[in-house]
Parts: C-alpha cells; structure tokens; sequence
C-alpha cells in the first residue's frame, strides 16, 4: 500500500499547460500514471519523475514545477516532508498526495502544508481527471488574477473570457456545433468544459446549443425567401420532423405556425 505526492507548476510559455513532477519510489507506479493517464487532455505537462523526497528536492532547485504528485511513504524523504519544506520556502508549487492508507493524519498534516488533495489508491481513473481538472482551472484562475493585476485596464474575469469564448463560437457555428470544437476553442477536455458550462452558466452546453440554433430558426422563419425546409438545414437538422419537434419544444408552436403568426400580425 503505496502514497503518491503529484507537484505541478504553471509554464508561462504554453499558455493554459502547467508542468508536472511525479514522485514515487515504486517504478511502475510512476510507469503506469505517466504512460496511461492522458495528463495533456487535462493541462499538464509531465517533465519529470523521481524515486524519492530528495530527488525530488533536488530537482526543484534546479527547475519549478506548477504541481507535484507524490508518495508519503518514500525512503530518505517522505511526501510529507516534501510538503513541509516546500511549505516553508513558500514555493508556489501545488501538492497532491497519491496514498493506499486511509489515514485522516497524513490527510491533516498535509492541509497544514497547504497540500491541494489527498487522493487514496487504488485510484479512480475519474477522480484523478476531476482532481487535476479543477486544479488547473484553480492555477488558470490565478495567472489571469496576476495578468489583471499587472494590467492598468480592467478585464474581465478568467471564467467570464472562457464562457464568452463558448458562446461566441457557438453563436458563430450554431449549425455544426460541437462539444469537441468548443473544447478545442479554449483548451479544454471536452468533459471538463461540459461540467464547467454548467456549473458557471447552470445550463447544460447542449441545451444552450439547441437554444442559439431555434432562436436563429426563428429569425430565418420571419424571412419570407426560405422554405422551412431550408431553414432547418440551416440550423443543423437534417430530418425536418426532428426540427419541427425541436422548434415546438422551444418555442410552443410549430416553424409553421410560427411563420403563420408572424404574417398574421402583420410585421
């Protein structure tokens, strides 16, 4: 039964990745979470990997890190003692423990260090994305504090720019509108940006989708040049039943009857 501290550490010159050490003194468990765990998908680079605390140490001298992820139990220098004394230089380098004991004290002394989570083996394949997720948007968060601070104009927050970045490339590509693409447009995993849409907008990001593309529906009915037809293709709908059904979940009455009001009120 093993512990793991993770170390990482923000590179200004990739935006958006921050760089990880891995710490742990049993050699297939740094294999396994360096070759399986797709750290890039997530924002993080892996740019180093120790057997020990004071390799670890020494490794920091010569190069920050953003994060590191390390074992407690480790031989010469324990994940705690990397934390202590990283605590004590006041190193802006964030600390995840990887750890088989169930130990509520190893997980008190660590938060006395400032140790970001505490994440007991064997380890979940989602709590270890969920984990790193939240920690970069947490260190992504504070560059564009800093960037803010150092600027004399105001800007807005960091959540703020992203989900503008979202709906705006929505808004723009409402027919072909995809989680993947919008992920891609900000630099995040797409399960990541899903969860993170919802928890900053309390809307699902396919809701909104549908949303942008009945309200442009709506638009497109009121122009007398397009067939309905058309208009549903227009807006990414292949099958016009699925446009209609759509269109009168949204909107309470058929693209039909939609037009036919519109006409009827005389604008």
């Amino acid at each position: 039964m093993k512990t793991i501290a993770l170390s990482i550490s923000y590179d200004p010159e990739v935006s958006g990745v921050y760089t990880l050490l891995l710490v742990d003194d049993e050699k297939e468990i740094r294999s396994g979470l360096s070759q399986y765990f797709p750290w890039h998908e997530v924002g993080f680079e892996l740019v180093g990997q120790c057997a020990d605390g004071k390799q670890a140490l020494d490794f920091l001298e010569t190069r920050e890190v953003d994060v590191l992820l390390c074992d407690i139990r480790m031989p010469v220098l324990s994940g705690l003692d990397v934390a202590r004394r990283l605590h004590e230089r006041k190193s802006r380098a964030k600390v995840v423990f990887l750890s088989g004991y169930k130990d509520f004290e190893y997980a008190k002394q660590a938060m006395a260090y400032g140790v970001k989570s505490y994440i007991v083996k064997p380890t979940k394949y989602s709590e270890l994305f969920d984990v790193f997720s939240s920690l970069k948007l947490e260190l992504d968060e504070a560059a564009a504090r800093g960037a803010g601070e150092a600027s004399a104009a105001p800007t807005a927050s960091f959540n703020e720019q992203v989900i503008a970045a979202i709906r705006e490339y929505v808004e723009t590509h409402y027919a072909k509108a995809t989680l993947e693409e919008a992920a891609r447009v900000v630099h995040m995993n797409p399960h990541y940006v899903s969860k993170y849409f919802k928890d900053k907008t309390g809307e699902n990001f396919s809701d909104y989708v549908t949303a942008v593309k009945m309200n442009k529906a709506a638009e497109l009915l009121r122009d007398i040049r397009y067939k309905t037809y058309e208009v549903s293709e227009m807006v990414g709908y292949s099958y016009a039943k699925n446009f209609t059904r759509t269109f009168k979940k949204v909107h309470g009455v058929s693209p039909r009857e939609y037009r036919n009001n519109y006409e009827g009120s005389g604008n």
